[in-house]
């Protein structure tokens, strides 16, 4: 069985896009933990949030209410490789805690961790999450060095990053990045190793890639099932809304 870690990150985008001064609001909407909730009751082995730097969407409020919540939700926490990052994960305890690259340029985090050259730095930041009780994965793309690395360092899970293989879009790009996921998985697997994956996947492409790729343990996916609550969700949504609104449109005619 593959679990699912649903991301709530673009859930937060969506209420910085108005609150971004007050999150905090009992007015802001929506809220990524009652989302957190509602995806942990759909099945949700886990909940998914990136505080990035210059916190752009998740705040450390969303984390802290999360924890909160109790045992009842597990919390990846991804972040970058940061002495405050690894204070702050370590006065929080998540579940797991996910090491990413962080780039205030790009939109979402568009590659995985470079582990060559800094696997000291890396390595520390590893070895005092894991004295603290935290399982820890690294989010670097299926390349064998990348894989040999994280053993290396000592980390016990990795997050393959799928983006390369979600944006292909010529059948045999697909195939080529699909067996650079396998190839990934099956050494990572190997090497002892948990293999977890994400990044882009989506309602067309998963399929696929449960398919050929093979020792997955969890998947995180969050935009796209935000994106596609948007059309299932929607409809009830507007539905509510026109029903708070129909006393008034009777009201009116008289």
């Amino acid at each position: 069985m593959v679990f699912l870690g649903v991301n709530v990150d673009h859930a937060a985008t969506l209420r910085q896009a108005r609150y971004r001064h007050d999150p905090l609001s009992p007015l802001a909407e929506p809220d990524p933990v009652a989302l957190a909730r509602v995806a942990v009751a759909a099945g949700a082995r886990s909940i998914t949030v990136h505080l990035r730097e210059d916190r752009r969407h998740i705040q450390e409020s969303d984390v802290e209410r999360l924890r909160r919540e109790g045992r009842k939700i597990a919390i990846n926490l991804e972040m970058a490789v940061t002495p405050a990052m690894v204070k702050y994960a370590l006065a929080l305890q998540p579940e797991e805690v996910c090491l990413v690259p962080e780039n205030r340029q790009e939109v979402t985090t568009e590659g995985g961790l470079d582990l060559l050259g800094q696997e000291r730095r890396i390595a520390s930041a590893v070895a005092k999450l894991a004295a603290g009780g935290i399982e820890v994965s690294l989010f670097i793309d299926p390349d064998e060095a990348q894989v040999r690395a994280a053993q290396r360092i000592g980390a016990p899970c990795v997050e393959l990053h799928t983006g390369a293989y979600a944006n292909a879009l010529a059948p045999a790009r697909i195939k080529a990045e699909l067996e650079r996921q396998k190839r990934g998985a099956v050494l990572a697997h190997s090497l002892g190793l948990q293999v977890n994956a994400g990044h882009g996947l989506n309602y067309r492409n998963v399929t696929p890639f449960l398919h050929g790729v093979p020792h997955l343990h969890t998947l995180n996916i969050g935009h796209s099932i935000v994106a596609h609550a948007l059309t299932v969700g929607f409809k009830k949504a507007v539905g509510e809304m026109v029903a708070l609104l129909r006393p008034a449109k009777k009201a009116s005619r008289r």
